[in-house]
């Protein structure tokens, strides 16, 4: 090896790279696409880290494979995390597969295989029992000082495998990968702060960035503990049959807004706060649950999710859609029987139009039978956005999606700022693929002490 090979190697050799704590794989499921077993060996290797596939790359399908590995390397059981209704859509999608695989909502119906249980009955198991554990829709975690966070993080910190799993890992601010990190116990969020950002003291307000001349070495640490992809060929796989039909976004302006306009019409726009902001909600409701009605009207065969933001939204829109047969709504007072069996309904097609919120429906359902949408009230969040979107937008689509958000005077700003975030999230994206291709076929990730082969005569006044 020559001199600036072995050097090249040392300094890689010390780059900040997560432990290897896992296992080495057996031989996997079939079923498994070849960029999904890619995946699922790679943390099983890990043995803790995160699995960023983007919606409809298969993340079920390497959590159920990832799980039946951990838990044998354990205890013989692991346990899957998941929002609201999701747990029965696993469980099917198991049992499809023959994996030992049931859901639960207390300690005393968990055993051996893989276990499944929503998120808001964690405080009725002992995480002790479990020997592995994998969060779906991880993006629960992003809070800081989130009740929620703290409970998963703590809960699991002893545990040799953990999974966080979801395709928005940090889709505002690449900070909150601090706690995908934190829960797989690579890092904490505070040291991940200290090694690679700054904190820009030229803002108003407390603001951490990537240091410039670190920003390669963050993505290559992130690299190596998870997974992140948009396509399979971020993974080195081919695209074919996960090339999406076309998604056709339609903006719809509705009524104006009186509010507005006694705030001085466009200038008062820009100057809405959060509280104007709702008024102006308010005022529009009625008129946009009446467009969302006539556009549902127009194509009586095709299944509809109607999105809103508030219970007036909601309300609104069920009123104008009173004349219609097969209507369900799920909110969030609704009891868990009641939304469980509603979004059952519409998923089976008992229920041809729904009725509800991102933050309620939003995460992990798979509806692509589903290809048409309306957006009658939306918030600042781009994840909800995306993530609503996603559930009809993603592997298995057949049909171009016909997306309507209908925008009342002055809300103008929220698709500005819903703009923003998606091209940070789209570079956050591009960074994290280079980083994966570049990761791809490294051999190593363990720190090994430097062996010069190369002995250099000190000068004569250094003897």
């Amino acid at each position: 090896m020559s001199l600036t090979a072995g050097y090249g190697a040392f300094l890689d050799s010390k780059a900040i790279r997560a432990d290897r704590r896992g296992v080495e794989p057996p031989a996997l499921a079939r079923h498994l696409f070849s960029f999904q077993a890619d995946c699922v060996r790679f943390l099983l290797r890990a043995g803790s880290g995160g699995l960023f596939l983007d919606t409809g790359l298969g993340k079920t399908a390497c959590e159920l494979e990832w799980c039946r590995y951990a838990a044998e390397a354990t205890n013989g059981s692991a346990l899957i995390l998941t929002p609201l209704a999701v747990a029965r859509q696993i469980e099917r999608e198991g049992l499809r597969w023959d994996y030992d695989v049931r859901v639960i909502t207390e300690q005393d119906q968990a055993r051996d295989g893989i276990n499944i249980c929503n998120y808001d009955r964690l405080h009725k198991l002992d995480p002790a029992a479990f020997g592995a554990v994998a969060l779906d829709e991880a993006s629960i975690i992003k809070s800081f000082t989130g009740k929620i966070s703290r409970a998963l993080i703590e809960s699991f910190s002893n545990h040799r495998f953990r999974l966080s799993a979801t395709a928005t890992p940090a889709p505002n601010d690449h900070m909150e990968l601090g706690q995908h990190a934190a829960f797989c116990g690579v890092m904490t969020g505070q040291e991940m702060l200290s090694r690679f950002f700054i904190n820009d003291t030229s803002q108003a307000s407390q603001v951490w960035r990537l240091k410039r001349h670190g920003v390669n070495s963050f993505w290559d640490w992130m690299a190596s503990w998870c997974r992140m992809a948009e396509m399979p060929s971020d993974l080195g796989d081919s695209d074919e049959g996960f090339r999406l039909p076309a998604l056709d976004v339609h903006r719809i302006r509705c009524a104006p807004s009186l509010h507005v306009s006694k705030l001085g019409g466009l200038f008062g726009e820009l100057a809405l706060s959060a509280t104007d902001m709702h008024t102006v909600k308010r005022e529009t409701a009625d008129e946009r649950a009446k467009v969302a009605a006539a556009l549902v009207d127009a194509e009586p065969a095709e299944p509809w999710v109607l999105w809103c933001d508030t219970n007036y939204e909601a309300d609104a829109i069920m009123a104008a859609l009173k004349p219609f047969d097969s209507v369900a709504e799920v909110r969030g007072s609704h009891t868990t029987e009641q939304k469980e069996s509603a979004i059952a309904a519409f998923s089976d097609g008992s229920v041809r139009i729904l009725v509800t919120k991102p933050s309620v429906c939003g995460f992990g359902l798979n509806w692509q039978h589903c290809a048409r949408t309306i957006f009658v009230g939306r918030t600042f969040s781009y994840e909800s956005w995306y993530q609503a979107i996603r559930r009809l937008w993603r592997f298995g689509q057949k049909q171009a999606v016909q997306c309507y958000v209908l925008v009342a005077e002055g809300e103008d700003s929220i698709g500005r700022v819903i703009d923003r975030k998606a091209d940070d999230h789209g570079s956050m994206k591009l960074a994290m693929r280079d980083s994966m291709r570049r990761s791809i076929g490294r051999e190593s990730t363990v720190r090994v002490a430097y062996d010069p082969q190369c002995k250099g005569d000190l000068p004569i006044w250094m003897r």
